[in-house]
């Protein structure tokens, strides 16, 4: 299926909102966490088709400041489903040169899942492959203000801080600003994902729910993107 890629005008990072598997779920009448553990499967279909189309950094939304405002109920079963996934899939990406970075306020984790967290960039930490970031206890203006926290850390003055300064103390430090998002579930807006990286990013949102998603609507969306104009405010 990736045969279909351009390879020289690849989306070297692609960020995924990972929606509708509530959605899903009552679409079938069960429980809303039946949707979340259907979604992982197909996180996991999504990983294996970014590191056979040879992307560089994937970054998917698994756990935004907010959602701490759902049910005690699906909030834990979210944070379980977490620890399964870095436990069960661990020996699979690590096989496959895949390196997981958790991005987000780790702090405010419980010790499980911080745990699983850490031990799974522990683990894959020398791998070359896809940058796998799981954003856990993410929010874009957290981010922001982790930032420029740090930068009063470092003492920089005002009248010395550039874009770059706060490029360098965000979660995603280091790492190219995402080319495309895909926000699957079929609402229009990214949720305080990002906000400072998604400067130039292209947008795709798409009406199938994140259980139903799979690697040829992904190699599609990508096919997509290849085709659009991307001038960054300048003209060609």
């Amino acid at each position: 299926m990736t045969s279909q890629l351009d390879k020289d005008n690849l989306p070297e990072h692609i960020a995924i909102i990972m929606d509708g598997n509530g959605r899903w779920a009552k679409a079938k009448n069960r429980p809303r966490l039946f949707g979340h553990n259907a979604g992982m499967k197909t996180l996991k279909k999504i990983v294996r088709a970014s590191s056979d189309a040879e992307i560089k950094v994937l970054t998917v939304y698994a756990f935004s400041t907010e959602n701490w405002k759902r049910s005690k109920e699906e909030v834990d079963g979210l944070m379980n489903i977490a620890v399964e996934y870095f436990r069960k899939e661990i020996g699979e990406l690590n096989q496959n040169n895949v390196k997981i970075n958790v991005i987000g306020n780790l702090a405010g984790l419980g010790q499980k899942v911080r745990e699983a967290s850490e031990n799974a960039m522990k683990t894959t930490a020398a791998n070359t492959g896809l940058l796998f970031n799981v954003a856990l206890n993410y929010g874009g203006r957290d981010d922001i203000t982790h930032a420029v926290k740090e930068i009063i850390k470092a003492g920089i003055s005002p009248e010395e801080v550039t874009e770059q300064d706060i490029s360098d103390r965000l979660y995603t430090k280091g790492q190219p600003d995402p080319d495309l998002l895909i926000r699957t579930g079929g609402e229009g807006r990214f949720s305080n994902f990002m906000l400072w990286q998604f400067a130039y990013t292209e947008f795709f949102f798409t009406d199938i729910y994140w259980p139903d998603f799979d690697e040829k609507s992904y190699y599609e969306i990508i096919e997509s993107y290849q085709k659009r104009d991307r001038r960054y405010g300048s003209v060609k």
